[in-house]
């Protein structure tokens, strides 16, 4: 088994956790998927299905939220998951309130309002990464993320606008995009140097890989957990297709496979979509009366 380690405490490292689409792969293992672009750290985590889309929602506005309430589950159903698995029973860092924080400093920023305070959830510090998805089918719009421990809400408010406008792999998004999005956090944890490239569960595991291109320079990429498993892949393909994605360009062989660096790590994913989000304040003024306590006092 792998080496636990912490993750490094280096200077900040953004990185993109998913791709456009879901490339088709050969069963050959001496080869790399086609089509793949050469972000160093991106690749492809689109997700397909399940959830519903956020018809009845496009037309609605908000002005500035003032306040966060607590939820039910009739309010809501987030997605929660560790390492692509349900987190029922288990005591997750991990929060609803965290995705909400992101829809509200997207919000802000779009429409012009100053950014929210600091909300109450915790601070401590993780590695996370900040996914955006649009439509029923779920597309991917921006991905990037960091492996330096962040604390949660300076992180959380910088990578959710970094995912959002700066992905390199897609163009800013925008205020008319809203009814559409659904919005993922991910804090990564429990990360071990693998004894090789093959010393990881799919499904379980994230990859963090290093290795040096055909021109002799260090490249890095990285898929998070839930991403080998949506895509149907083994273990070689998905080193595969995120050596394609870091930019290898030359044949890629079993002996090359074994000189890569592989970290791996777990992770804990919340998801929401902007209905529910939208609900949320909704639920908050019902007959223009609040309804429940505040659960973030971050617009106060």
């Amino acid at each position: 088994m792998g080496k636990r380690r912490v993750p490094p405490l280096e200077a900040k490292l953004a990185s993109g956790c998913c791709g456009v689409k879901k490339p088709k792969l050969c069963g050959n293992s001496h080869g790399g998927p086609p089509g793949s672009n050469s972000n160093s750290s991106s690749g492809p985590g689109s997700q397909q299905g399940g959830e519903s889309g956020v018809g009845g929602v496009g037309n609605l506005a908000l002005s500035p939220p003032l306040a966060r309430i607590n939820l039910t589950p009739a309010v809501v159903s987030p997605l929660a998951l560790r390492n692509g698995v349900g987190g029922c029973g288990r005591n997750l860092v991990v929060s609803v309130e965290m995705c909400f924080y992101c829809f509200d400093v997207l919000y802000c920023h779009l429409h012009g309002y100053p950014q929210p305070c600091p909300p109450r959830f915790t601070n401590d510090p993780y590695p996370l990464f900040v996914t955006w998805k649009t439509g029923r089918d779920k597309r991917l719009r921006g991905c990037i993320g960091t492996f330096s421990a962040m604390n949660l809400h300076s992180g959380l408010r910088e990578y959710t606008l970094t995912s959002a406008l700066k992905d390199s792999r897609f163009p800013p998004l925008t205020r008319e995009e809203l009814p559409k999005l659904f919005c993922s956090v991910s804090l990564l944890t429990n990360f071990e140097d693998a004894i090789d490239y093959l010393d990881w569960e799919v499904g379980e595991h994230g990859i963090r890989i290093e290795f040096v291109n055909e021109k002799g320079i260090k490249r890095t990429a990285t898929y998070l957990p839930e991403v080998a498993k949506e895509q149907g892949w083994d273990q070689v393909q998905t080193i595969d297709s995120l050596l394609r994605k870091g930019g290898f360009k030359a044949a890629i062989t079993n002996e090359f496979r074994k000189t890569i660096k592989l970290t791996r790590y777990r992770s804990e994913k919340m998801t929401i979509s902007y209905s529910e989000y939208i609900s949320s304040h909704q639920h908050c003024y019902q007959n223009g009366t609040v309804h429940s306590s505040t659960l973030f006092n971050h617009y106060s």
